[in-house]
């Protein structure tokens, strides 16, 4: 008889809903129950036995713009090492720069490696470079990047519908001229918010005015200082702006408040990741909330799935965000 999950649910005496919970190592199931299941599951063939008992988590860096300047990805990687913990997987963390010397050493002896796992959170990659890793032999999963020709696994943020939802809670709030901070190191991310921005504008007959967009370096000090040039220049600001990210975001919102453009009186302003800074900023910035733990989790979940399983169907998994509605938006129109 072939083995499916309904011949594991006869052999275990538990539901089938336990042995794919216990499989896919959620919530829900104790230790004992999952190991038992596991157990059952390799004895039968339904679920291979990995010589694989660690996961390599690997931090890309192209120029650091990103990764390096915000605690973001510090939380990710909390939730990532949690969920390998509960599983009884090892985690290792490997940096992979790409300005130093030694990048292409390191990179071939990361691609001849079938020992572990391989999760690559690609935040600065680009779709070039990602396309080495296509000759990895060892289960790979790529976080927080999206390749878009499918080739592998993902766990990201849906950052196009998450913008889309910034234009549409800045319209409601009775703005029309919205402006949008935009990272100058052009990430898939970033460009993807920029798409779900102008579509959402787009819905309701408005569109995104280059005189409103400012490019910014993606810290918060560069951005503030940038954007205080910017300024100086006397451009025509919206009644609104939407950054990639909270840093670019706070950085010019000092700009403008230090320029004398009271936020949100004159300008408002939402962010996206929702980090810690957005509470205790002055005023507290609206953002976009990213389930940082959980992101790290999910992607964690997915590659145990990958190893335990063998399987080679690829995910695309996108992680929703939350408005989180502060103080730093101005409603032009009164509720009706």
């Amino acid at each position: 008889m072939k083995v499916n999950i309904r011949r594991l649910a006869e052999l275990t005496g538990y539901s089938p809903t336990t042995i794919s919970n216990a499989l896919n190592r959620k919530k829900g199931v104790n230790e004992q129950t999952a190991a038992f299941i596991l157990q059952t599951a390799q004895g039968q063939g339904y679920v291979n036995k990995s010589d694989i008992t660690k996961i390599k988590l690997i931090m890309y860096k192209e120029n650091g713009f990103i990764v390096e300047d915000t605690p973001f990805f510090s939380s990710v990687i909390d939730g990532f090492e949690k969920e390998c913990r509960w599983c009884g997987l090892e985690m290792a963390m490997c940096y992979l720069d790409h300005r130093k010397k030694d990048y292409e050493n390191e990179l071939k002896s990361l691609l001849t490696d079938t020992t572990a796992g391989v999760v690559l959170l690609g935040t600065e990659i680009s779709d070039e470079e990602i396309r080495r890793f296509g000759m990895l032999k060892a289960p790979f999963l790529t976080l927080e990047y999206w390749a878009h020709d499918m080739s592998y696994n993902g766990v990201f943020i849906n950052n196009a519908d998450s913008a889309g939802l910034a234009a549409e809670y800045l319209i409601q709030k009775g703005h029309r001229k919205i402006g949008y901070i935009a990272g100058d190191f052009r990430i898939n991310a970033f460009r993807e918010r920029r798409a779900g921005l102008e579509k959402g504008l787009g819905k309701h007959g408005l569109c995104l005015q280059e005189k409103y967009v400012v490019m910014l370096r993606p810290t918060m000090e560069d951005s503030y200082r940038e954007m205080m040039e910017y300024l100086k220049g006397n451009p025509s600001l919206p009644t609104a702006y939407f950054a990639d990210n909270d840093m670019l975001a706070l950085g010019a919102m000092k700009a403008l408040q230090e320029y004398g453009i009271e936020v949100p009186e004159k300008v408002s302003m939402i962010g996206f990741d929702d980090l810690p800074f957005c509470e205790i900023s002055s005023p507290r910035l609206t953002s976009l909330r990213v389930p940082k733990q959980e992101m790290g989790q999910e992607a964690a979940r997915r590659m145990i799935e990958m190893i335990r399983t063998g399987s080679r169907t690829r995910a695309k998994i996108q992680i929703c965000t939350e408005l989180i509605e502060r103080d730093s938006v101005k409603e032009l129109i009164p509720r009706a």
